[in-house]
């Protein structure tokens, strides 16, 4: 049975009572990410209100994931051991309930990196948050991304991400100018942010992040927590970016705005569209 979104209103006023969950929970995010996002994924988790937890070592990694919130699993710098890490961390998440993000940066690249996100899709994770190229050759479709930049556009990818979302009965966010976001059966459009956004490391590998931190409070609807999440960056950036004189400016002022983000913006403010 196919489902109807919400009104824009309605969605947006379930993205702040998610957003005041997570300044009252403060979850524990464990993420397994990239190296050169650790620090700005981590400030933009204080910055919202969530825990950092960059846990990643086969060790212990798959223990944590029991105890934290949610976790999230991105491959932007992916080695053997951390594959391995990732994979036991997915499958843990997975058997304890924990609902787990998955960022496939530049999947399409090489053998490796296929391979790797096959394993990884097929341990379910609640939410796929990735840009437009990214999203088409997940599905199978060719992309004209260059390594982990898009060379689509997010309407491109519509179709393969509510494609990839009905097969594998996950919420797909597909992140651009516009952002796009769908269960399979749901879709809303979000748009806003800044054109700087793209220009400073790390911004969608911490958009991934915090994505995670809205799943830990909802469980049951990842699909609003992906909404919630991506309203938020698109209201933080767009302020960021009004104020600032480039990337570097950008980059400080931004995670300023996500500190500084009022509950009653996210409905106030909507950036949600059909």
């Amino acid at each position: 049975m196919q489902a109807h979104p919400l009104p824009p209103a309605a969605q947006a006023g379930i993205s702040q009572g998610l957003l005041e969950a997570v300044r009252r929970d403060a979850p524990l995010v464990q993420c397994l990410t990239n190296f050169v996002s650790m620090n700005y994924a981590a400030n933009a988790l204080l910055a919202i209100g969530a825990s950092p937890a960059m846990v990643h070592a086969a060790e212990e990694a798959p223990e944590f994931a029991r105890m934290s919130g949610a976790v999230v699993i991105n491959i932007g710098t992916l080695s053997a051991p951390w594959l391995e890490s990732m994979l036991l961390t997915a499958e843990s998440a997975g058997q304890g309930g924990t609902p787990w993000v998955l960022d496939p940066v530049a999947h399409h690249a090489t053998a490796f990196r296929r391979g790797a996100v096959k394993r990884l899709l097929d341990l379910r994770p609640a939410i796929i948050r990735g840009n437009a190229s990214e999203i088409i050759a997940l599905a199978g479709g060719r992309s004209a991304g260059k390594g982990v930049d898009s060379g689509n556009a997010v309407a491109q990818a519509e179709q393969s991400a509510v494609a990839i979302a009905a097969a594998r009965e996950t919420v797909v966010a597909v992140t651009g100018e516009v952002d796009f976001v769908t269960d399979g059966k749901r879709s809303v459009r979000i748009a806003g942010g800044s054109a700087l956004m793209p220009r400073v490391t790390a911004t969608g590998c911490a958009l991934t992040a915090t994505v995670g931190a809205f799943a830990a409070v909802s469980r049951a609807d990842p699909y609003a927590a992906a909404v919630a999440a991506l309203s938020c960056f698109a209201i933080a950036g767009q302020r960021a970016g009004a104020h600032c004189a480039g990337p570097g400016s950008f980059a400080w002022r931004f995670l300023d705005a996500l500190a500084a983000l009022e509950p009653d913006s996210l409905a106030r403010e909507s950036p949600l569209r059909r």
